[in-house]
């Protein structure tokens, strides 16, 4: 088991290593960043942010490049943005949980897809405060399709969750005027209610919710942001998209026993 865990986090380091790429390369697309002099977000061959120097295979070795050149680039000796570590150790940390945590290996290799969108919209909204569509559509296609081939005696309850939760974040993004979600959240309500169903969503939603809330006081607290500074909510919900994979079954039987 252990020797799994430790495959399917390898996997999962150089899985985050690209999609840190990804996520680069769309934002130079939509002109969030600034591409160096000469380089393209069509390239084929990965490059220095800073500088657009093309990397070595020696420049890409998940993790281990980063923490070797020191966090900077071997060629303008700019920092390399923690992101990119981060990203990696997450990626492979989720990965080796997800083939821990499920033996069924058709959703397993599922999950593993999926997360290539949830992470590549965690990490952008989480600094852009947006959920591109170019990611977040696929995603709901992709979950919608395995719902329907894999788990069709389902279909009707994940897509009514999907439409109630989407309801819900639609209900609020009126109600605030766009002040306290997104749109994108109103759409990636469609796709956790796909991913999910009745009734781990809920665990997933007051999760998502309570974590919030959380980090929001302590930011208040620390000075880091005030009442009303705006706080990305996309990433809390992917955390409760994950948080309820692994222990929104166990949840929802615990409370079930403790009122029945």
């Amino acid at each position: 088991m252990l020797g799994n865990f430790i495959v399917a986090f390898i996997f999962g380091l150089f899985i985050g290593s690209f999609l840190n790429s990804i996520v680069f390369r769309i934002e130079a697309i939509s002109s969030v960043v600034k591409l160096p002099k000469g380089a393209s977000p069509f390239s084929n061959r990965s490059f220095c942010p800073s500088c657009g120097h093309m990397l070595s295979w020696l420049d890409l070795v998940p993790v281990l490049s980063i923490l070797f050149l020191n966090r900077k680039c071997r060629y303008c000796k700019d920092k390399i943005s923690s992101q990119y570590l981060l990203a990696e150790v997450l990626t492979g940390l989720l990965f080796g949980f997800i083939f821990l945590f499920y033996g069924n290996i058709v959703f397993t290799y599922f999950l593993f897809l999926i997360s290539f969108f949830l992470i590549i919209l965690f990490i952008y909204d989480l600094k852009h405060f947006i959920l591109p569509d170019s990611i977040l559509i696929p995603a709901i296609l992709i979950a919608l399709g395995y719902v329907y081939i894999f788990n069709y005696s389902m279909l009707f309850n994940y897509v009514f969750s999907g439409l109630g939760v989407s309801a819900f974040f639609l209900a609020i993004f009126l109600i605030s005027r766009g002040k306290w979600i997104g749109f994108g959240d109103v759409k990636l309500g469609l796709l956790i209610g796909l991913l999910i169903g009745f009734p781990n969503v809920l665990v997933s939603i007051f999760f998502s919710f309570l974590v919030g809330a959380i980090v929001g006081l302590t930011l208040i607290v620390l000075k880091k942001k005030k009442l009303k500074s705006a706080v990305p909510f996309g990433p809390f919900l992917i955390f409760g998209i994950y948080f309820s994979l692994f222990f929104g079954e166990y949840l929802v039987n615990w409370y079930l026993n403790l009122i029945l």
